[in-house]
């Protein structure tokens, strides 16, 4: 059997574009205030309170409405490095007049980046403004600046399994009066940034979310399951299969190009940037003179000129080729908005790294529920899922490391059963499965020096349902090809009808740490 191997994560955390374009860290967190009596702590025991779609809101407002001067605190604004400035924090009255949530309609444009490393968070917040059901989930309506004001607002996110509802004060902070991080096109516009607020609160701090993957991010906007794929390396054909399937059942996308650390520019000739992430928002097929060509709109949360200058950027002479009415249809626009298309050629020949955030029915019948938004038809999914709770404790035994240990099958072991799919494309009899493991906790514990763990995990047949005793003799149908220290590893794999178990485990022996697994399948199926 091949040994296994660890390699690093592949962290976005290109700064917004008024600074150096590189991979640097200008952490910042939330407001405190005097007398340790902070509107988040007061907020933290009025949860209980607050409803899903916001109405208890207003049943705290006599509380909240009380306004305290904002003490600046080191141990709130940052955990490591300190700010280079000095922050001020200042609710949405006293930056701009008239503040409002949303101004018009919510819109992919409202999302601009900051002087945060969170770009790979701005791209999944562009990627939730396309769907009314998925944003009015994290964002709940009947929240404003007017009735009922006060003070206060509040997200849900998926958090490990469950929905949670994350309640801040209005404080945002601000250099010379102006917003530090995330902010909408529209300056009394105050979504975005509060949005950043609340995430940032979910994981301890605006310096917790300095570098990571659009990936985490999707999934805590909506439950979902991210796979990665590597377009150096995928069939050009099946990634566009891919693409046009995913953007049909309502999956979400994003992309990149791999950082070169020897590089300290990493904005190319072509107008990309490396380690930085992307949305993409659509995918159509476009009628030329030389015939159909498969095009992607894609997005630079920097929301700037920084695009793409290749064939079918802004004003190219490709757009000469299509007809004025398909140009319309498609919204095409050639404003320095961070914005373009690009063929799928080069797409493909320019980037290096896809996610696609796949949603279960579940997920989505659970969205339209809280919401009141209908999913459409074509939207729902053939996925069926089920999640796990898991530890690897070593005083339990469980923490048995990958299979270089002898150790290895002491590791949690999950027995799932197949039956045949009810939807499948390819109408061979296989069930295609998509496993993940993710790992709990990790960001949030950044500034105690625990990053994530490399983790991985293996498929094999179960003969008789029983739990794999050793690896000698049976090789996995499915597993992860290297061990890796991202939150989450996923693993897309089709197989027969049957029984098998999935073996979830770390790089190392004895390296404790709980995690959650998720299985997603076109088949009904039952694990234990």
């Amino acid at each position: 059997m091949p040994r296994c191997r660890i390699v690093p994560e592949p962290t976005l955390c290109t700064k917004g574009p008024q600074n150096d374009v590189q991979c640097v860290q200008t952490p910042l967190a939330l407001s405190v205030e005097e007398e340790d009596t902070s509107p988040d702590r007061l907020v933290d025991s009025a949860v209980s309170s607050i409803s899903s779609l916001g109405t208890g809101v207003r049943d705290v407002s006599k509380r909240l409405k009380k306004r305290r001067r904002v003490k600046a605190n080191d141990s709130s604004l940052y955990y490591k490095t300190r700010p280079d400035e000095p922050i001020v924090w200042k609710r949405p009255g006293e930056i701009y007049e008239n503040p409002q949530l949303i101004v018009g309609e919510k819109s992919r444009f409202d999302v601009k980046q900051g002087a945060l490393g969170d770009c790979w968070l701005l791209a999944a917040v562009a990627n939730l403004t396309l769907r009314d059901e998925l944003f009015y989930r994290v964002v709940p309506p009947d929240q404003s600046f007017t009735e009922n004001y006060a003070g206060i607002f509040h997200f849900q996110f998926w958090r490990y399994g469950q929905w949670v509802d994350v309640v801040i004060d209005d404080r945002l902070p601000t250099v010379d009066g102006r917003l530090c991080y995330m902010r909408s096109q529209e300056n009394n516009e105050f979504w975005s940034a509060l949005l950043e607020k609340a995430y940032a609160k979910l994981y301890g701090g605006y310096e917790h979310l300095d570098g990571g993957t659009t990936a985490e991010a999707l999934e805590d906007f909506t439950g979902g399951l991210t796979e990665f794929f590597d377009l150096e390396k995928g069939d050009k054909s099946t990634i566009l299969a891919m693409l046009v399937r995913g953007m049909q059942m309502g999956s979400l996308f994003g992309c990149s190009i791999d950082a070169d650390e020897n590089v300290k520019e990493a904005q190319l000739t072509n107008g990309l940037v490396r380690g930085h992430a992307y949305s993409i928002t659509a995918i159509q097929t476009v009628n030329t003179y030389s015939g159909q060509i498969p095009m992607l709109r894609i997005r630079n949360p920097w929301g700037n000129s920084k695009e793409w200058n290749g064939a079918w950027s802004d004003g190219s002479a490709e757009w000469n080729q299509v007809d004025p009415h398909q140009r319309e249809q498609m919204g095409v626009n050639f404003a320095k908005d961070g914005e373009f298309w690009m063929s799928f050629d080069d797409f493909m020949h320019n980037f290096t790294q896809m996610e696609c955030c796949n949603l279960s029915a579940d997920v989505m019948d659970e969205i339209s529920e809280m919401t009141g938004v209908e999913v459409h038809d074509k939207q729902k999914h053939q996925w069926v899922e089920k999640q796990e709770d898991g530890e690897w404790n070593s005083r339990q035994g469980t923490a048995g490391g990958c299979q270089n240990n002898d150790t290895y099958c002491n590791n949690p072991q999950y027995g799932t059963y197949f039956q045949v799919p009810h939807d499948s494309v390819e109408n061979d009899g296989k069930c295609t499965v998509i496993a993940a493991v993710l790992q709990k906790y990790r960001r949030e514990m950044r500034s105690k020096n625990l990053d994530n763990l490399a983790i991985g995990f293996s498929v094999y047949e179960a003969t008789g349902g029983s739990p794999l005793q050793t690896v000698s003799g049976h090789k996995p149908i499915a597993r992860t090809k290297v061990f890796i220290n991202m939150r989450e590893v996923t693993v897309r794999f089709r197989v027969p009808p049957g029984q098998y178990v999935i073996v979830p485990c770390t790089f190392d022996a004895y390296d404790d740490a709980s995690f959650l697994l998720r299985v997603f399948s076109n088949a009904e199926f039952q694990t234990k």
